[in-house]
């Protein structure tokens, strides 16, 4: 059973067949660490950490790397504008790498909550100047590059003589230089307006700079991605991801810096996740739409009508596949906390369902097994695997209610499954609230203890009262023959 991946670049799914087996690198963009992460942040680093952590199910031994930029990333993708993280921190009267410090630690704490993996390697861009600097002076001696002022551009118009700038984005660059040649403010400096930054000379007020060759400044934005996927991963490595709003000009400028500096296109697969929407409408800081994590799990956003948990924002992430546009809506939300519930429910109940003696083994449930992880083999189908581990929940719910008999077999391909695939490739676990859990638990066993203790003076009464309370309270509990279990 192959996996397969849908690649940007060829726009079909292609067999993953990595350069170098069983290793694989992967390079995936990561944060600008100006401002705390939002549910965008939250869908790239989910949609990868399902790749990465079922790549390292199927055995291949994974280096995964994930940058911080933490320079170079202009307000807009012009090359003009202020430095976004030099402006947060001119607004906040601090030192750059003062920012760029506490939301790392921000993105760290809110990826840790939604149980993304950390990366094999976390470089930040300002770590690896040396190493983009070198990159510069490679594409200038081949030709492609030019100084002016103290500013090196890449020279897009020359590169597309021999390549194809657009082959990724599908963008055709006649098209882009009648777009934008009447929009040349801020980029006098450039041949033609397509041509994009690899090194910038530093204004005055610029406090972020290092020497070079060409003045004290700093790195182009897409220069980073190259350079630092050259050093951990070597001139061609196997993945490229991030985000949609990278494919142009992040993405397609890597390419070209990486044919010129390299021989070649980094990666042999690129991959891209979609966009949240609200109402439709793109999501996003400029729309006033956009939602931080945090905001989720306090519920203090406007747009949100309670607070959710982090397990149910990555459950929520999941429920679509990863190349379909992400819709928010209170309701979606609403329905993934309980779907979610019902699901990590089942991963307890399978534990402690005995096997009938006189059961068969079930064909529907190796069916559910096999239809799962080609779910996953088809570019990482996540709502049709999340859509069977419910399939196979039912099936636990009705064994545990003695509504069906199920043999040992079945139940330990049960277990296997909701390991393998709810646990450690989609990464679910049951919300950890230590000292509220244990609070509840301890409160509702000792009223369970006060029932039993009624029902065995058959004070039928007090019973029936104390379980329309809890039942009231939300809490829900069922009488078995080896005692009472109960859920919220």
């Amino acid at each position: 059973m192959s996996f397969t991946i849908y690649s940007t670049l060829s726009r079909k799914k292609e067999i993953f067949e990595p350069i170098n087996p069983p290793h694989v690198g992967m390079y995936v963009c990561g944060p600008t660490v100006y401002g705390d992460p939002h549910l965008g942040h939250a869908r790239s680093a989910v949609t990868f950490d399902v790749l990465f952590r079922y790549l390292t199910f199927l055995g291949y031994r994974v280096r995964y790397v994930r940058n911080i930029t933490d320079v170079g990333h202009l307000v807009n993708d012009a090359d003009s504008g202020e430095d976004k993280l030099l402006k947060k921190a001119r607004l906040e009267q601090l030192e750059p790498m003062e920012v760029a410090k506490y939301y790392t630690d921000r993105y760290h704490d809110m990826m840790d909550a939604i149980n993304v993996c950390r990366p094999s390697i976390e470089p930040n861009a300002s770590g690896h100047i040396m190493e983009q600097i070198d990159m510069v002076q490679q594409i200038l001696d081949a030709g492609f590059a030019y100084v002016v002022n103290g500013s090196v551009y890449f020279d897009v118009v020359k590169y597309n003589q021999h390549y194809n700038y657009g082959q990724l984005s599908g963008r055709v660059i006649e098209d882009l230089l009648s777009t934008t040649r009447d929009n040349l403010e801020g980029q006098e400096e450039k041949r033609n307006s397509v041509d994009f930054a690899l090194w910038k000379k530093a204004q005055p007020e610029h406090i972020m700079r290092w020497k070079s060759p060409w003045s004290e400044g700093f790195p182009g934005w897409h220069l980073e991605c190259s350079a630092m996927g050259r050093k951990y991963l070597g001139e061609k490595f196997d993945i490229h991801g991030g985000g949609m709003d990278l494919l142009f000009p992040h993405h397609e400028s890597e390419i070209a810096q990486s044919n010129i500096a390299n021989g070649d296109t980094p990666c042999r697969y690129w991959m891209h996740n979609n966009m949240i929407t609200v109402n439709g409408q793109k999501m996003g800081k400029s729309l006033g739409n956009s939602i931080m994590l945090e905001e989720f799990f306090t519920g203090s956003h406007a747009l949100l009508e309670q607070a959710y948990n982090p397990m149910t924002v990555r459950f929520f992430i999941l429920q679509a596949h990863y190349r379909s546009t992400l819709d928010f809506s209170n309701e979606a939300l609403q329905a993934a906390e309980k779907g979610l519930k019902r699901l990590m429910q089942a991963v307890k109940t399978v534990e402690s369902i005995s096997p009938a003696a006189d059961a068969r083994d079930s064909e529907n449930i190796k069916n559910i097994e096999m239809e799962c992880y080609e779910a996953l083999n088809d570019d990482l189908n996540t709502p049709i695997a999340i859509s069977l581990l419910f399939e196979a929940a039912r099936t636990v719910n009705s064994a545990a209610d003695k509504k069906e008999k199920i043999s040992a077999n079945d139940i330990a391909i049960l277990k296997k499954l909701f390991k393998n695939v709810a646990v450690d490739i989609l990464g679910l676990k049951e919300e950890q609230n230590s000292n509220q859990n244990e609070l509840v638990n301890n409160l509702v066993k000792m009223i369970l203890d006060i029932r039993q203790q009624s029902k065995d003076k058959k004070d039928w009464a007090t019973s029936d009262k104390i379980r329309n309370e809890l039942v009231n309270a939300g809490i829900v509990i069922k009488d078995t023959k080896d005692g009472t279990d109960w859920e919220i």
